[in-house]
């Protein structure tokens, strides 16, 4: 069987004696990212600007400037929000402090979190709620870590490495429970977990792993075609979680890796010696900019493409009430 599959996509592919380009996929958009787009395009269409958007929608620039200029209006904190107007909470979720700002500013709110991260939203609850001392693997400053260690502040911690297990407190070793964010690496995340249970044997964890099944798929796909590629670029913006992580896995594999913005952030001199790049994207980047990447390399020879599916994702999320009612109650348009 062979191990690269033919890509007959729109691309096509190009017989050639050139060198080697490997597309992976799955790549780009996740089900919640198309989900959080969605939302802040229809919610545009129906109601019309501005809609305010509580930080970056998601974390690509490309798509929070595309957004920008069809009227939407990114602001860092619902304080920001004029009094009454429409505001949508980003894919990364918020705290019930922020939930809180809003109604107390008279905000029509619409909730664009990844159903994923509200899943361990309510996990950070329920632990909280029975007396657990939640221990939340992530990274402190991101904004989806900064939502779900507002569910329960007073006994969460944050631990991003190993190494920082050993300085935990708690008031009892035994009754510990675990989460963890969901755009992390596998690997550094088991290595975590790994230290917690030598550190806490009765610790709790989620009923089924917190990572989102597009950040695991992404990351084997890198893995699967590691070995055979001299380098590998991910699209995606420098403040993205899960196409940094990306990076630090074709790293750890021995592959020299970059993450980049879009084609023009390619370095000429990454490309000297190189025979097989493997290209993937960030969940929140967006296809149209690994079709300039994919364009651009085929300037530099990069001509023989081969499409690398590492395993399908037909993932699909609903939209949030206020914008099902929203398109429901809609007027409909005369022929």
């Amino acid at each position: 069987m062979a191990k690269y599959a033919q890509n007959r996509g729109s691309m096509g592919t190009t017989e050639s004696s050139g060198k080697t380009l490997l597309l992976l996929k799955p790549r780009g958009f996740c089900a919640g990212v198309v989900r959080a787009i969605d939302i802040v395009r229809i919610a545009l269409e129906t109601f019309g600007p501005p809609i305010y958007v509580r930080k970056e929608i998601v974390h690509n620039r490309f798509v929070v400037e595309e957004l920008s200029a069809k009227g939407a209006i990114f602001v860092d904190s619902v304080e920001e929000v004029p009094t009454g107007e429409r505001v949508i909470y980003s894919a990364h979720g918020v705290s019930p402090e922020v939930r809180e700002a809003s109604q107390l500013r008279s905000l029509r709110v619409i909730d664009a979190t990844c159903p994923l991260v509200t899943k361990v939203h309510v996990e950070a609850v329920r632990f909280a709620s029975q007396g657990y001392t939640l221990i939340l693997i992530g990274h402190r400053d991101h904004d989806e870590v900064i939502g779900t260690l507002g569910e329960a502040p007073m006994v969460t911690q944050v631990v991003g490495s190993p190494d920082q297990v050993d300085d935990l407190v708690v008031p009892d070793p035994n009754r510990v429970a675990y989460l963890t964010q969901t755009t992390l690496s596998l690997d550094e995340t088991k290595d975590i977990i790994e230290a917690l249970r030598q550190r806490f044997p009765n610790i709790k964890g989620p009923a089924a792993q917190d990572i989102c099944y597009a950040t695991q798929n992404r990351q084997q796909a890198v893995k699967h075609v590691a070995a055979d590629a001299d380098l590998l670029l991910v699209v995606g913006s420098d403040n993205s979680s899960n196409s940094n992580r990306l990076v630090e896995v074709a790293r750890n594999q021995g592959t020299a890796s970059h993450l980049i913005e879009n084609c023009r952030a390619v370095r000429p001199e990454w490309l000297q010696g190189v025979k097989t790049i493997a290209l993937t994207a960030g969940a929140s980047a967006p296809e149209c900019l690994v079709e300039e990447v994919v364009k651009y390399l085929a300037g530099q020879g990069f001509n023989n493409m081969r499409e690398v599916e590492v395993m399908p994702e037909d993932v699909r999320f609903g939209l949030p009430p206020e914008i099902v009612e929203a398109i429901a109650s809609a007027p409909v348009a005369s022929e």
